[in-house]
């Protein structure tokens, strides 16, 4: 077999390779989605029905007429986008600080710091349930919002820290003295040559930090006590019930829920490829 040949071979080979775990990844957002708009006789149904043949929206229209557990769709969406969108700005500040900090200067303490980050994401979450209960109740955080974004941050900072400190430490420390050399403040030279370098690595871990914010259950459903204070992920739980599952309600509005996060990878895509361009043109 000649070169040519076997570069073929391997070509079509990774291909559809490729094309076959593709498939296997994007398959269950398409049945979830099809599944929203197919009527109960072809949900219920024993017959393999790739896609809805008479498309309905009653699921849909029944989630937003009827809400959920009493509520409108509207506040469990709008909790969760609150939630989401708080924790993923403070982490961001604190998480880009922190990995400025233990990446460029050496303190006491900065490798035992580090190794209670990896212990802290080795936790789970269970584990951490009743700590963070008795805690928000000390505080007069239980069943707030805002402790819900707290523990957030506090869930998803250590991943944040250690990815961040990775672009961190790769930014070339030199760019940082020509620009105090040039007479600019820590402050302008952080804002102006570091945060541009590292602006990728920021939306990389945002993206990360959202999409884990929005779909946390355990935390949400424990430290919530009031209905209007659930979350989107505690509204899909609702439609199991004792008499049965409403699929085509757990499916209509699990679909709604991918809408922002879509969205919001859409939109902080655009900022990861600026970032790219301003930091070549600032290296």
């Amino acid at each position: 077999m000649n070169p040519l040949t076997r570069r073929r071979i391997t070509s079509i080979a990774l291909n559809t390779a490729g094309i076959l775990v593709f498939l296997f990844a994007v398959f269950p957002v398409y049945w979830m989605v099809a599944t929203a708009f197919k009527s109960n006789n072809q949900i219920f149904t024993t017959d393999f029905i790739p896609f809805p043949t008479e498309p309905t929206l009653d699921h849909v229209s029944r989630v937003f007429d009827k809400g959920v557990a009493g509520n409108s769709i509207w506040v469990y969406l709008k909790n969760s986008v609150i939630v989401a969108v708080s924790a993923v700005v403070i982490g961001a500040v604190f998480s880009l600080l922190a990995a400025t900090a233990v990446a460029r200067f050496r303190f006491k303490g900065r490798v035992p710091f580090l190794i209670l980050l990896l212990v802290a994401q080795m936790v789970p979450a269970e584990a951490l349930l009743i700590p963070l209960f008795l805690n928000l109740q000390r505080l007069g955080l239980y069943d707030q919002l805002f402790g819900l974004v707290v523990v957030n941050v506090g869930m998803t900072l250590p991943f944040g820290i250690w990815m961040l400190r990775t672009f961190v430490a790769a930014v070339p420390k030199e760019l940082e003295e020509a620009a105090w050399i040039d007479g600019a403040s820590r402050f302008t030279t952080f804002w102006k040559v570091l945060f541009p370098l590292v602006a990728p690595g920021l939306v990389a871990t945002s993206i990360f930090s959202f999409i884990t914010t929005w779909n946390e259950f355990i935390y949400a459903f424990t430290l919530m006590k009031d209905s209007t204070s659930y979350t989107m992920p505690v509204a899909v739980q609702y439609f199991f019930g004792q008499r049965g599952t409403d699929w085509g309600g757990i499916m209509a509005t699990s679909t709604l829920m991918t809408i922002p996060v879509i969205g919001f990878f859409l939109l902080v895509q655009r900022r990861m490829v600026s970032g790219l361009v301003a930091g070549a043109v600032k290296g």
